[in-house]
């Protein structure tokens, strides 16, 4: 049957950021399919949490605590899933997010801490999971959580914009290295009901013209986009390699702006 190609059957994931939000949705959804699951992030509260609801599903998940931004980090998350599982079939890279800045008032060390934090992470853990992928035999799958930021213009987000942008390109260049054993993908991000939108869904007249600008005229949910990792992550996806699928409610240009001082 068609369903069973979007099964994850006793398959291993690493997620990160996966202690809420998008990361959190992912990883319960790869559970329901049939996966197991390395939960990575900095609050171990959190990690703990999302494991709990895994293993509620039946399914075993490792609560890792991780810095991405630490390298020494990314090798112990790596390390402790292979202690744990044995083998590594998919890669979420989540983890990521920068708050609005000016440009004319974007330092060199917030513009050069946002493309680390989104990008440098995601291509560092990328290649050290690709090896245990490698040396294990298994094919694997690759999923970068990336937003549009990276091909939309929109104010204030020149550091998160250049970084995501490096994101998409990163994953068009490493998808033919990589094939056939290992697919890269990637999803860009519209307004999804998070965290970072709250300052927009809380203020009445901002959430009536983000769902004014929005074709699908609501925000997106973490399972919106739980679905579209699903779906890379799986078999059903077995030809689908180096692509950026755009998941935003139909938008074409940001739903609200963000106001920046003149020049």
């Amino acid at each position: 049957m068609i369903l069973d190609r979007f099964r994850l059957t006793d398959k291993v994931a690493i997620v990160t950021g996966a202690g809420k939000g998008i990361g959190k949705g992912i990883a319960i959804a790869f559970a329901e399919a049939g996966a197991d699951v390395v939960c990575a992030a900095r609050t171990r509260a959190d990690i703990e949490a999302t494991a709990r609801e895994i293993e509620q599903l039946g399914r075993r998940a490792l609560p890792v605590q991780c810095d991405v931004m630490q390298t020494a980090d990314l090798d112990n998350l790596v390390e402790e899933a292979m202690n744990h599982f044995g083998k590594i079939h998919i890669l979420v890279n989540n983890t990521g997010g920068t708050m609005p800045c000016p440009a004319m008032n974007t330092s060199e060390e917030f513009f050069e801490e946002a493309l680390r934090f989104n990008v440098t992470t995601a291509f560092l853990l990328s290649q050290k999971v690709a090896r245990k992928m490698l040396e294990t035999g298994e094919m694997g799958a690759i999923v970068n959580i990336s937003s549009r930021s990276s091909d939309m213009v929109q104010t204030a987000f020149v550091a998160y914009g250049a970084a995501k942008a490096a994101m998409n390109m990163m994953t068009r260049n490493m998808a033919p290295e990589f094939a056939p054993k290992i697919r890269v993908n990637a999803i860009s991000v519209g307004g999804v009901a998070t965290d970072s939108l709250k300052v927009v869904l809380k203020n009445e007249a901002a959430a009536e013209e983000f769902n004014k600008n929005t074709p699908m005229s609501r925000p997106g949910e973490v399972e919106d986009i739980a679905a579209a990792a699903l779906y890379l992550a799986s078999p059903a996806a077995s030809w689908v390699t180096g692509k950026v699928f755009q998941i935003d409610g139909g938008v074409t240009a940001p739903a609200i702006w963000v106001p920046t001082p003149p020049i």
